[in-house]
């Protein structure tokens, strides 16, 4: 398959993976089993990692803090930075891990149940990690646009329109 159909299967998914596969094999103009094949081709691939369901936690009872870390490490000889990256990563509260460029090495999103919580999580276990130099932590006040998706309702125009 091309790139270009694999391109928009990816986009496609990426922007609804409930998609019917029927109706996205439809709109691409391909046979059903080759989009299920081409599909299944890139999981074992690992080109689609999982597919995920994006909730306004705002919008429930549950509290959630979110906090961006920023971590600045000392890379180990001969492995440099996945080993610490790989530590980081399986903390259970770590939702997200990325080496950056800048000032620091890597940006960590974490949840908790409280801002207490988030800074236990970086007194007690990332900061005692051997590699990790420094941390900068932001919490996250407020969501307007998550994985592409507007989670703030937008306002309508109220006013009157005037014409000449």
């Amino acid at each position: 398959m091309n790139d270009m159909i694999r391109e928009k299967i990816l986009r496609n998914l990426e922007l609804n993976s409930r998609i019917d596969l029927h109706d996205l094999a439809i709109m691409l103009g391909i046979e059903e089993a080759e989009l299920a094949n081409e599909i299944a081709a890139m999981e074992e691939d690992k080109v689609i990692c999982g597919y995920h369901t994006l909730i306004n936690w705002d919008k429930t009872s549950k509290e959630v803090v979110t906090a961006l870390i920023e971590v600045k490490v000392s890379p180990q000889r001969g492995i440099g930075f996945d080993m610490i990256a790989e530590r980081i990563a399986n903390f259970p509260e770590v939702t997200s891990a990325y080496l950056m460029s800048g000032g620091f090495d890597f940006m960590v999103l974490i949840e908790g149940k409280s801002m207490k919580e988030v800074a236990r999580f970086v007194f007690d276990k990332l900061s005692t990690l051997e590699s990790v130099l420094s941390t900068s932590t932001h919490f996250v006040l407020k969501k307007y646009k998550d994985h592409g998706v507007d989670l703030v309702k937008k306002k309508k125009d109220e006013r009157m329109m005037v014409s000449a």
